[in-house]
């Protein structure tokens, strides 16, 4: 049975170089690790709601689209997520979308493998929001097989081809890639033993 990679640039930025870079990793997740990948990719844009906020919570509930998201994880073998760097930390509309999927239930990623990405076009890659992601995934229940930032996209990333122009990017691309093929591989052999 084909493994079902839900995919997502936290970034509402239509041309985001993280939705460039999802692009790119599923292509390969595909071509090199899980052929039969069914890959769902998810456009954040297509969950906007209401700042969270307590009472609002208390007021009209959790919005129809929270519940979306929270349903497309469950729907999920796996995930890769791609975080931009805003200040330091997730974009707004990520965070948003997270605070409401949180009142659902904390256990956000649901115990789902996840390779967490992050690109920039400075120089440190948005090191510190992946950093906070990674750190923070267990609290919320995903399992982070593997992780890379890309900073100075711009020279990474090759547009023409759509691909990530260097070894060392490309390399490190494969290793988390690949953890995560060899993590849904060895579930489905512990679920036929």
């Amino acid at each position: 049975m084909p493994h079902k990679i839900l995919t997502l640039a936290a970034s509402n930025n239509a041309h985001s170089i993280n939705r460039a870079l999802v692009e790119h990793a599923a292509q390969v997740l595909k071509s090199e690790f899980l052929q039969d990948a069914e890959i769902d990719t998810l456009d954040i844009n297509d969950f906007e709601m209401p700042i969270y906020r307590a009472d609002r919570e208390q007021n009209d509930g959790i919005p129809e689209a929270a519940q979306a998201f929270y349903d497309r994880i469950t729907a999920a073998d796996a995930l890769m997520i791609f975080f931009p760097e805003h200040n330091g930390t997730y974009s707004a509309a990520y965070k948003n979308l997270f605070d409401w999927a949180s009142r659902i239930k904390m256990a956000i990623y649901q115990d789902k493998p996840a390779v967490f990405l992050a690109a920039s076009p400075g120089g440190r890659g948005a090191a510190k929001v992946l950093e906070f992601a990674v750190t923070t995934a267990p609290f919320f229940w995903a399992k982070v097989v593997g992780s890379m930032s890309v900073g100075k996209f711009g020279e990474a990333f090759d547009k023409d081809t759509g691909m990530l122009s260097g070894s060392e990017h490309a390399d490190a691309l494969n290793a988390a890639l690949s953890a995560l093929a060899h993590t849904l591989q060895g579930q489905d052999s512990l679920a036929a033993a």
